[in-house]
């Protein structure tokens, strides 16, 4: 309570305004939850009269919409992750947009004039201030520069990272209240959500940012002509404002003007699976968003990647895991998929018979070909949910976009299969991954943590040794097999107590009779380790 107070002192204005949207729509108790109803401060409110009607996925999307950009992002996280709510809650999020009243002029002009150096009338040979977008964290332009490139200006809107990091603050502090308090929430990791919310809204408001992400994409294409990323021009760059090229082009949704455009839907298709793919699988970052909004269709059949504000980042690990997945889906491998479900969520301590029966029930759903990747991954994050496993962040981020990616796909052509689409790029990421060189990485790799956990045996044992004279050691057994149990537990009690001598003698006797300096001792002491060690090999062999 003490450091609840501590935290609404110092952003108390910013808590009253939250407190009284939440209560205004309805979500007193999530007020009352979080200790904040005995804050002085906290204003009670009725809630609105015309919420009253509403169901309480309404109540929150409409509460976050008011709260402005920091809420927005969270509610579209949320929106994103079927392993962690249900789809009355998503399909409810996902209505959560970020397009908003623009900023007059009069108020960001002088911001852009103060970033820029001079006014943009003088850096710019046109400059329309009439924002061809406008969205919660910032405002697009039209312009032209004197050289006569055509570009677009990003500018973010006045004020936002004083209110945005407040925000983070508050909801930083109610993460750690939930995972105190509401023990049954843990499973959401929230602390862990806050973390990524706060990492992609510090990313998305340095605009630098935004710049060096499009220019690393740029160049893992940069020997493709048909896969278009905006030129950026870091002359007028600067955390608040960046200047791109403009790409000419059609949305992918728009059927008309891809027919005037004479189009190749499948080609299309085809490569903006390549270029995902490609990031993804080989690369190991990618576009976190590949919406219609931020495709665009150009002539030739070429493809323009636009808003890089926030990119997806996997590690080498990671591309493996998720190769391993696809593999277990095209071969509706239900041990495959558990296995990798559970290697996710180590954390996690699920009904193991249950996940079987969940993952034979997902591997007959989707058995048809060609499989609806979006479909399939919204399941399989549906199927972590219903387990109560969590699925890890980069990985929800990645399917997130892969379902936006696949809807776009679809909509160019209704017949594309990802799955099988995706064959060369996977295969090229299996060959990247599984080559020689990578092998003799992971051996090199097995090698240092053998060696490291080598290292620690003898410290180990030794604690092991001290605790069974405490008679504190415990173990947990789950008795699936008793028969199996019964008939091993003779030799298995025999291994023990010879492996527990071996060890005591060799790590504790064997070196005092070293230091003795008498050869007779130090060969009694090596006798008697060989031939337990000898008698751990018959034990063993004798199954």
């Amino acid at each position: 309570m003490l450091k609840t107070a501590f935290v609404a002192a110092r952003d108390r204005q910013r808590l009253s305004e939250i407190a009284s949207v939440l209560i205004g729509f309805g979500l007193t108790k999530v007020v009352d939850r979080l200790g904040l109803h005995n804050i002085p401060l906290i204003p009670r409110r009725t809630p609105r009269v015309d919420v009253t009607r509403l169901s309480q996925p309404e109540r929150l999307r409409r509460a976050i919409e008011t709260l402005g950009p920091t809420f927005i992002k969270f509610g579209q996280i949320l929106a994103s992750r079927p392993d962690l709510l249900s789809p009355v809650w998503t399909d409810e999020l996902e209505k959560l947009h970020s397009q908003v009243k623009p900023v007059p002029w009069a108020l960001i002009g002088p911001q852009l004039e103060a970033d820029l150096g001079a006014p943009p009338g003088e850096v710019f040979a046109e400059f329309d201030v009439e924002p061809i977008a406008s969205a919660s964290i910032a405002q697009v332009y039209r312009a032209r520069l004197h050289s006569g490139e055509e570009v677009v200006v990003k500018v973010l809107r006045p004020g936002l990272r004083k209110v945005i990091e407040a925000d983070l603050r508050l909801m930083a502090h109610g993460a750690r209240i939930v995972e105190a308090e509401w023990p049954e929430m843990a499973r959401y990791q929230p602390q862990e959500q806050m973390r990524h919310l706060a990492n992609g809204l510090n990313g998305e408001l340095d605009l630098l940012n935004e710049a060096r992400n499009c220019e690393m994409i740029a160049e893992i294409f940069s020997g493709r002509d048909d896969i278009v990323i905006p030129k950026i021009f870091w002359e007028w760059c600067s955390e608040r404002v960046l200047v791109q090229e403009f790409i000419h082009g059609v949305s992918p949704n728009d059927a008309a003007a891809l027919k005037a455009l004479g189009a190749d839907k499948k080609a299309l298709a085809q490569k903006g699976c390549d270029a995902f793919l490609r990031m993804a699988l080989i690369e190991g970052v990618f576009h976190a968003d590949p919406h219609p909004g931020n495709l665009l269709v150009m002539p030739d059949d070429r493809i323009g990647f636009i808003d890089f504000g926030i990119v997806g980042r996997l590690s080498q690990k990671r591309r493996q895991q998720l190769l391993v997945l696809i593999g277990a889906m095209l071969k509706q491998d239900v041990d495959g998929l558990m296995a990798t479900l559970l290697d996710w969520t180590g954390t996690s301590n699920p009904d193991l018979t249950k996940l079987e029966q969940s993952a034979q029930n997902f591997v007959q759903t989707h058995s048809a070909i060609p499989l609806n990747l979006g479909l399939v991954l919204t399941d399989f994050m549906t199927m972590a949910r219903e387990n109560d496993l969590a699925m890890p962040t980069d990985l929800a981020i990645l399917f997130k976009g892969l379902v936006t990616a696949d809807g776009v796909m679809r909509q160019l052509d209704p017949n594309f299969d990802l799955f099988s689409a995706a064959g060369p790029t996977v295969r090229a990421s299996m060959r990247q991954q599984f080559n020689l060189r990578g092998l003799l990485r992971k051996a090199e790799s097995l090698g240092t943590g053998l060696f490291g956990a080598a290292s620690e045996l003898p410290t180990l044992i030794h604690l092991m040794l001290v605790r069974l004279k405490q008679g504190r050691v415990t173990v947990e057994i789950e008795l699936k097999g008793m028969d199996k149990l019964v008939r091993g537990i003779e030799r298995g009690a025999a291994r023990v107590a010879v492996g527990l001598v071996v060890a005591a003698f060799a790590t504790q006797l064997a070196p005092r009779l070293i230091d003795l300096g008498t050869p007779v001792f130090v060969i009694i002491g090596l006798t008697v380790a060989m031939l337990g060690a000898g008698w751990l090999l018959l034990l063993s062999r004798d199954r």
